[in-house]
């Protein structure tokens, strides 16, 4: 297959990379072209327009930050569906709401696009060595067709059945996530304002059978104090909104994912937005140390 990849950013740069190691015919596009460089010189093809990077494509992935990013770039005449070939398959990566992925299947269907939503659990470390969990919506028999590619980016390739239910799944596993990190924080800085010592509480609490096992490696981050971006708690905020917006067009009540949000809010509003969501430890600690 011919293969375009479009959103070349902390996750799909380095699933892009795994496509080239296995002899993928990659043609890639990004709007920031220093991520393309570094693609070329691995031995990708690019176009210096979206229409040209995808218009011989048998199969596109895209990997974006926002719903609204991903409309801008596929949707209207000008769109890269519109260049798509009749036929191709679109497969897209990003984490979005299920109705906005109704609606790209939708539109990749005015062109006679075949679609796949296929979201990944997972963060930098993960991409680079080829471990993420795709979770996957769409037909089985198409999914047949590409996992061979998917299982190049990643070591587990989950069909969670059809169109919209892998950013459905994927919405469930970021608010566990978020409120996972979120309830970490709280617990050891209390646990620090009892007298326990960071150190004792970082090496314990995360081995517990109730703590979340992510928080063994994010423990390290909060010991050293340094939230390298991973997955940035601006994205993790968007998702969490896009779990509101869901909660509301079901009339379903979102509790606490919804508390969790406003909290990741304020923590973006005072510029941990581009930490890694980790970082909403480090957002805790500067409120608690403000109150003391």
């Amino acid at each position: 297959m011919k293969i375009t990849f479009i959103g070349l950013g902390i996750m799909g740069s380095r699933m892009a990379s795994n496509l080239i190691q296995h002899g993928a015919d990659l043609t890639v596009y990004n709007r920031s072209k220093e991520a393309v460089k570094l693609l070329v010189d691995q031995g990708a093809k690019t176009a210096e327009t979206i229409q040209e990077a995808v218009k011989e494509a048998d199969l596109v992935f895209s990997m974006l930050s926002t719903p609204e990013v991903v409309q801008a770039i596929f949707f209207g005449v000008e769109g890269a569906l519109a260049s798509m070939k009749e036929g191709a398959l679109w497969i897209d990566c990003t984490t979005v709401n299920p109705s906005f992925t109704a609606a790209a299947a939708t539109e990749a269907g005015r062109y006679n696009i075949d679609f796949m939503d296929a979201p990944v659990a997972g963060t930098k470390p993960h991409a680079e060595k080829a471990e993420l969990a795709f979770f996957v919506g769409g037909k089985a028999d198409q999914l047949d067709k590409v996992r061979p590619y998917l299982e190049q980016m990643g070591n587990r390739v989950m069909h969670t059945g059809e169109m919209g239910k892998g950013a459905a799944f994927k919405m469930l596993v970021n608010i566990m996530l978020a409120q996972s990190m979120l309830i970490f924080s709280e617990a050891t800085l209390l646990g620090e304002r009892m007298g326990f010592s960071k150190d004792f509480l970082l090496n314990t609490l995360p081995n517990l059978v109730v703590s979340a096992p992510f928080t063994k490696f994010k423990a390290e981050m909060v010991r050293q104090d340094n939230y390298e971006v991973q997955f940035p708690l601006e994205w993790m905020h968007k998702d969490l909104h896009l779990a509101a917006v869901t909660a509301y067009e079901l009339n379903h009540p979102l509790y606490l994912a919804n508390l969790t949000k406003e909290v990741f809010a304020e923590a973006r509003r005072k510029g941990f937005g581009r930490l890694d969501f980790a970082g909403i430890h480090r957002f805790l600690e500067e409120q608690s140390q403000a109150q003391a």
